[in-house]
């Protein structure tokens, strides 16, 4: 069984920005759009025990799930301690209210769980595209500094050579980049670099 949902659609208009300027409201659009259609397109894929953990979870997370389970406490303790009318069936420690609570809770982390789970695929996704647009971005912006070299060449004026700009112009490697972010955290922070070895042994 699967949820089918009809994709949000952007009608409001575009406002220009607290400089009185504005950007093309088209571009703007097309890519807001795009990301809707994004987050629409893991909505309908979303089965039934997705859909029921997101409910359940956002339920769980609410305000009212507090004053429900105050409500109920409080009912059930109170007529297994008053002896006023009938005979308490959980009389205390309430030892069923006990067990009740423990199962609801295990259910509970469950759907949590779950939910946190797909959500990581989706930030884990996110965090992807976000690294491929800026490599793309980073490409972009070293083939125009090449561009502008050229342009200068071709007019006759003499460029500023400019250290940085040469290093600028080479391509970006990750791999390298992410080695070098490795080896400065283990000059600066050896122990912090190495991580807990487990999750019992990270500060609370």
């Amino acid at each position: 069984m699967r949820f089918h949902r009809t994709p949000v659609k952007l009608r409001r208009p575009l406002r220009p920005g607290a400089n009185g300027a504005s950007a093309d409201p088209a571009v703007v659009t097309d890519t807001i759009e795009e990301i809707v259609r994004l987050e629409n397109k893991d909505r309908e894929h979303m089965g039934f025990s997705d859909e029921l953990a997101n409910k359940i979870t956002a339920f769980s997370g609410s305000m009212l799930f507090v004053w429900l389970h105050v409500a109920w406490f409080t009912f059930w303790m109170a007529i297994n301690v008053a002896y006023l009318i009938f005979q308490p069936f959980d009389p205390y420690p309430f030892g069923l209210l006990t067990m009740i609570v423990s199962l609801e809770a295990i259910f509970l982390s469950t759907f949590v769980l779950i939910t946190q789970n797909r959500q990581a695929l989706a930030a884990d996704r996110r965090a992807k595209v976000d690294l491929q647009v800026n490599m793309i971005a980073e490409r972009e912006i070293t083939k125009l500094l090449e561009v502008v070299n050229h342009v200068h060449e071709h007019l006759g004026t003499n460029p500023v050579h400019d250290h940085e700009i040469e290093e600028m112009q080479k391509p970006t490697h990750v791999e390298k980049l992410a080695q070098a972010i490795d080896e400065a955290e283990q000059q600066m922070d050896p122990e912090a670099a190495r991580g807990p070895e487990s999750a019992a042994d990270t500060d609370a």
